[in-house]
């Protein structure tokens, strides 16, 4: 069996198409039949394979062609203008949120959320995203759901300006539901040894920036899935919290990617560190930024909160501080920059489009709780 972008077992290579299963010794049948008959259909990952060589060449940019084949991708660091690169990597999946994608029957936006969860982690460091692989498991390969998923991810690579230049698939009967898939993604990127994130030159006084999210991202969808079944609501129909959308397609929102904008400001020297809000929300990312003895001070009646973040909080009656280490809450991305730099940081991000709210400050904190959160209740009643 052979591994590489773009894989495909019984000696082809292509897409991301690896095949394990286990064949009886005993069978009286061709290979071919045989591995038919565990449930592996070699043909249909033949032909999703076409289906996708265009999407990936499509992600294609300076350094990186994104063709199909081969055991390995190569990347010219030096032709996509590195001078003393480092290279930054990152893997990440999308979490529980496939549930309401294979549920709600929509699969063309959880590969936007694969790419945004593993590229926002790269640019806290100030990298660039230069490559991006997939990992795409089932028990049975759809290949219209699949390449729903799959035009996500490619999606996903050219908001953020990366190449896909491989990955597998994984076909793997007894291991998944009918319907069932999972994706994990893996990125590279490179920052100039100078310029890696974050500077040792925070202090106190320094400004918090929060950049708008797009609603859940891709993070807490173990319990938005809970309320969902207490409130036995459907996918299909309007959201409680948004009536002129499906319930479904408003969860299915993808995480935002804010490489593009952000390199900007990173760029442009004004960006000291940055948090991505995932997993552990804002009290939790913040934190793992931030040298020892200096904490922040955030204001909730500084940014508003989506609607979807209300009705989880009084459909699950969640207080506040338990809301802002679950969810984002509103706030997909925290920059830290000087005070005499905010001005020009907002003007850059607010013309690439990015909703910029001033949420707080740096402050001396030697205590283990390194977030303080004034005004939560208030502004986020449960």
């Amino acid at each position: 069996m052979q591994k590489g972008p773009f894989t495909l077992s019984c000696g082809r290579d292509s897409y991301p198409i690896l095949r394990e299963v286990a064949i009886s010794s005993n069978s009286n049948l061709s290979g071919r039949q045989a591995y038919a008959a565990a449930g592996v259909d070699i043909d249909a990952g033949n032909a999703l394979v076409e289906a996708i060589k265009p999407l990936a060449k499509s992600t294609a940019r300076t350094g990186a062609d994104a063709g199909l084949g081969g055991f390995g991708a190569l990347f010219d660091l030096k032709a996509a203008g590195f001078r003393d690169p480092i290279l930054v990597s990152t893997t990440d999946g999308v979490g529980t949120k496939l549930k309401v994608a294979i549920d709600h029957g929509k699969h063309d936006t959880v590969g936007i959320d694969l790419v945004a969860m593993c590229v926002n982690d790269l640019i806290v460091q100030g990298a660039e995203p230069l490559l991006f692989l997939d990992y795409f498991a089932t028990g049975k390969l759809d290949i219209a759901s699949a390449k729903q998923v799959v035009a996500g991810i490619a999606e996903g690579c050219r908001q953020a300006g990366c190449a896909l230049v491989g990955g597998e698939t994984a076909e793997m009967p007894g291991m998944y539901g009918a319907g069932d898939y999972d994706l994990a993604g893996f990125s590279v990127g490179a920052v100039e040894r100078d310029q890696i994130l974050p500077s040792k030159e925070l202090r106190e006084g320094d400004i918090v920036l929060g950049l708008a999210s797009n609603g859940v991202h891709s993070n807490g969808f173990s319990l938005v899935r809970k309320l969902v079944a207490q409130e036995n609501l459907r996918y299909d129909a309007p959201a409680p919290f948004d009536k002129t959308q499906a319930l479904g397609d408003a969860l299915l929102t993808p995480t935002r990617i804010y490489v593009k904008p952000v390199l900007k400001a990173v760029r442009a020297g004004l960006v000291k560190a940055m948090a991505h809000i995932t997993g552990g929300g804002l009290l939790e990312n913040i934190p793992r930024v931030l040298p020892d003895g200096l904490g922040v001070w955030l204001g909730a009646d500084t940014w508003q909160a989506p609607p979807i973040f209300n009705w989880l909080a009084k459909t699950g009656n969640i207080e506040a501080q338990e809301m802002a280490r679950t969810f984002n809450c509103g706030i997909g991305m925290v920059l830290i920059v000087a005070a005499e730099h905010v001005d020009e940081t907002k003007r850059i991000l607010t013309a690439e489009g990015e909703k910029v709210f001033r949420i707080g400050e740096v402050e001396i904190n030697k205590s283990t709780h390194r977030v303080m959160l004034e005004g939560a209740g208030e502004f986020w009643p449960c």
